[in-house]
């Protein structure tokens, strides 16, 4: 359900009444008022580190009342967290109101470092972190305000989880420009070089060579669906492909594919093939391949982290 302004704004003032209540019932419990007093390092200076700093007076109170089953305690305890319970569903109501933000910044930013799913799923974190800081009365309205928090999020997951090796924010832009171009280069059938390339967003043939060689599971040596890599699309400095290159390129992924039956077995040839792309397809992700298999995301991460530390081991 969407809300508008009004809703939006009632739903704010709505979640700072029960988080005042909150407090009130906390007062004078120590357990809660050393939390809630204690001096904040100057990162939780904000509105969401008073929120985090109330959550956790109202588990500590819960906790203490559950060791010693004073009544008076026990009372208490369960007003604060009737309460707090309130603003945490309305926290949830007002972020779900604007979930149509994460569904349009994930297709925005989708490319294939991470699928649009996941995106989502990290659209919707940002929203639940929107709605700890939004402040009804400053009159902005939460869809506007939320929508930064989102896009920050879906940023900082590419930055991170969409990779083995971690990029700065920037790098990250401009790989996706990067990728969103040659694509769309691509489909329209259009030659191009990879001077063409870096300097319609503005930088250098060095600077996109090097961000084409970290792109962790896609890069310029990756097989697309045509059985063609990036670097096969782009011309040599002469215009025309080096045979030599190919060559060693193909010996490569010759040695690589060896090395796979080698040493893993073959569970873990299918998770590494799939997750790389090295079977000449998309990338998979790991909640896709898990489902495939029948086991969780963090099964298939561990078992992939094992079939790395192997291969570092035999080769």
């Amino acid at each position: 359900m969407r809300f508008d302004a009004d809703q939006e704004r009632n739903t704010g003032r709505a979640i700072r009444m029960a988080e005042m209540k909150t407090r009130e019932v906390l007062a004078g419990i120590d357990s809660a008022e050393a939390i809630l007093r204690a001096r904040p390092k100057r990162e939780e200076r904000t509105r969401a580190g008073a929120i985090d700093r109330l959550e956790q007076a109202v588990l500590s109170v819960r906790g203490e009342a559950r060791r010693t089953k004073e009544p008076e305690l026990v009372e208490l305890a369960n007003q604060a967290s009737r309460h707090w319970d309130e603003a945490e569903s309305l926290r949830w109501q007002l972020a779900m109101s604007a979930r149509r933000i994460a569904r349009g910044e994930a297709r925005k930013l989708t490319c294939s470092l991470m699928a649009e799913e996941d995106l989502v799923q990290e659209g919707y974190i940002g929203l639940l972190r929107a709605a700890r800081r939004y402040d009804p009365d400053r009159g902005i309205r939460f869809t506007t305000y939320a929508r930064w928090w989102v896009r920050a999020q879906m940023t900082r997951a590419l930055e991170t989880a969409g990779r083995m090796v971690r990029l700065p924010g920037g790098a990250v832009e401009q790989l996706r420009n990067l990728q969103r171009i040659m694509e769309r280069m691509d489909h329209a059938g259009v030659a191009y070089s990879l001077e063409d390339v870096a300097a319609e967003i503005g930088i250098d043939k060095a600077r996109a060579e090097l961000l084409l060689s970290h792109r962790g599971i896609v890069s310029i040596d990756q097989p697309d669906d045509d059985g063609l890599k990036v670097g096969d699309r782009l011309p040599s400095a002469g215009g025309r492909i080096d045979p030599h290159d190919n060559a060693s390129l193909i010996q490569e992924i010759t040695q690589m594919h060896d090395a796979l039956d080698r040493v893993l077995d073959e569970r873990e040839r299918y998770i590494l093939t799939e997750h790389f792309g090295l079977n000449g397809r998309n990338a998979r992700t790991m909640a896709d391949i898990g489902k495939t298999m029948g086991l969780s995301r963090e099964r298939v991460r561990q078992i992939e982290c094992a079939a790395l530390r192997r291969l570092r081991n035999n080769i």
